[in-house]
C-alpha cells in the first residue's frame, strides 16, 4: 500500500479519433526520460463515468512502483475497445523517435486492470479485441456479475480467459456475489486468484484491492518473487489477512 521508490512524471495527449477517450494519460517512473530503460504497462479500464482524471492517487501508486500507467477519459468501457485503442496508442509511441515513451515500453509484460463496468471490459479486452494477445495478466475490480451484464447489454464471457487473473469484489454486497465469483473460478482455466474484502462497498472497491492489485502485476509482470507470496503457497499472505474472505487461488494445472 506504501508509495514505491519511483519519483513519477505525467503525460497527456489529446486523442482527436474517439470523442470517448478525449485524451490519453500515462503516469510513470519519472527516470524513464533519462534511464534507457524499459517499463512494464498496466492499461486501465474506467468504470461507469469514472474517468482516468478522477483517480489519479492509483495511477501513481502503480508509476511510483516502476509501471507505466495509462488511462482514458472514456465514459462507457464494457467492450475493451477503447482501452485497447489507449495500448495502441502507447505502442506506437514506443517507435516514435519523437515520443518520450520511444523504445521504453515492455511489450512482453502488459496487464490490465478496470473497476465496475470497467471490470467487464477487462475480460472483454483481453479476450475480444486486436491486441489481447499481448495481455499477459489482469485484475478484475467488482466485475458486473455474468448474468446481469447481460441483461445491461454488456455481455462478456469469462470462460475465454487464458492468462492469470486476480478477481477483487466488495463483502456482503457487491455487483457479483459471491454465488457469482464462484461461478467465474470454476469456469477459467486459467491461473486464478479471487477473493472479496470485507466490509467494502462497489465504489471503495476502485482503492481497496491497491496493494493486492500492486502485488499482483509486480509478480506477473516484474518476477517479483515476494510479491508472489501474497499469493501461493499455503502461506500465501491473502490467506491470512482478516480483512479478506472467501478467497479462491487455483493454478491452471488443476
Amino acid at each position: 500500500m506504501a508509495a514505491g521508490k519511483y519519483d513519477i512524471g505525467y503525460f497527456e495527449s489529446d486523442y482527436a479519433e474517439n470523442a470517448d477517450i478525449k485524451k490519453i494519460e500515462i503516469w510513470y517512473p519519472k527516470e524513464l526520460e533519462t534511464s534507457g530503460a524499459k517499463y512494464p504497462v498496466v492499461v486501465f479500464v474506467n468504470g461507469t463515468g469514472v474517468a482516468a482524471s478522477r483517480y489519479q492517487p492509483v495511477f501513481e501508486h502503480l508509476a511510483s512502483w516502476g509501471f507505466i500507467a495509462i488511462g482514458n477519459e472514456d465514459p462507457s468501457t464494457w467492450e475493451g475497445k477503447k482501452a485497447d485503442a489507449t495500448l495502441s496508442w502507447l505502442l506506437t509511441a514506443n517507435e516514435d523517435e519523437t515520443s518520450i515513451f520511444y523504445h521504453r515500453v515492455d511489450t512482453d509484460n502488459i496487464g490490465i486492470t478496470g473497476h465496475s463496468q470497467g471490470g467487464v471490459g477487462v475480460f472483454s479486452a483481453i479476450n475480444e479485441t486486436e491486441h489481447k494477445e499481448l495481455y499477459r495478466c489482469a485484475v478484475s475490480l467488482s466485475p458486473t456479475q455474468e448474468d446481469m451484464a447481460e441483461a445491461l447489454k454488456m455481455p462478456y464471457d469469462s470462460s475465454k480467459t487464458t492468462i492469470p487473473v486476480m478477481i477483487l469484489a466488495g463483502a456482503p454486497n457487491d455487483v457479483v456475489s459471491l454465488e457469482g465469483l464462484n461461478d467465474m473460478f470454476k469456469k477459467i482455466s486459467a491461473d486464478v486468484v479471487i477473493a472479496r474484502r470485507s466490509n467494502t462497498d462497489h465504489g471503495q472497491m476502485l482503492y481497496s484491492g491497491d496493494g493486492y492489485v500492486t502485488a499482483w502485476f509486480m509478480w506477473q509482470l516484474q518476477g517479483d518473487e515476494a510479491a508472489e507470496a501474497a499469493f501461493m503457497g499455503e502461506n500465501a499472505e491473502i490467506l491470512h489477512n482478516s480483512n479478506w474472505q472467501d478467497v479462491m487461488i487455483a493454478s491452471s494445472n488443476r
